[in-house]
């Protein structure tokens, strides 16, 4: 059963099997702006949980993405680079940045759900 989860760096990851499709979340794309750049991982990279695979880019700043768990990276959305809006869009519908094969599904219970999420954002404010 797919799943929606969440990290405290507003990244936004869709779970499909042992798939994890990674995104940023709302939250980050407001706070990002106009965006002009995406900078996609390679395909077949190791990534461990926290470690820095993609970076997007506004006119105010860059924001790193970070991995929300140990894995390789299996696909990166290539529309993107032609298409900054796609990153608008919910995961499901071409909105995330690279499909992760997960090592350690244990990792998965460190993320929040959407819930926790949302209260954790009116920490922020």
């Amino acid at each position: 059963m797919a799943e929606l989860k969440f990290t405290t760096d507003h990244e936004a990851i869709y779970i499909d099997g042992d798939t994890a499709w990674v995104g940023i979340t709302e939250y980050a794309r407001e706070a990002l702006g106009d965006l002009v750049f995406v900078e996609l991982p390679e395909i077949g990279r190791q990534v461990s949980k926290g470690d820095e695979f993609a970076v997007v880019e506004s006119v105010k700043t860059a924001a790193e993405v970070y991995s929300p768990v140990d894995g390789e990276v299996v696909e990166a959305n290539d529309n993107m680079e032609g298409d900054l809006e796609l990153i608008a869009k919910p995961l499901a519908d071409g909105g995330w940045i690279a499909k992760i094969k997960i090592s350690d599904p244990a990792q998965l219970g460190d993320l929040m759900d959407e819930a926790a999420y949302k209260d954790y954002l009116k920490t922020l404010d």
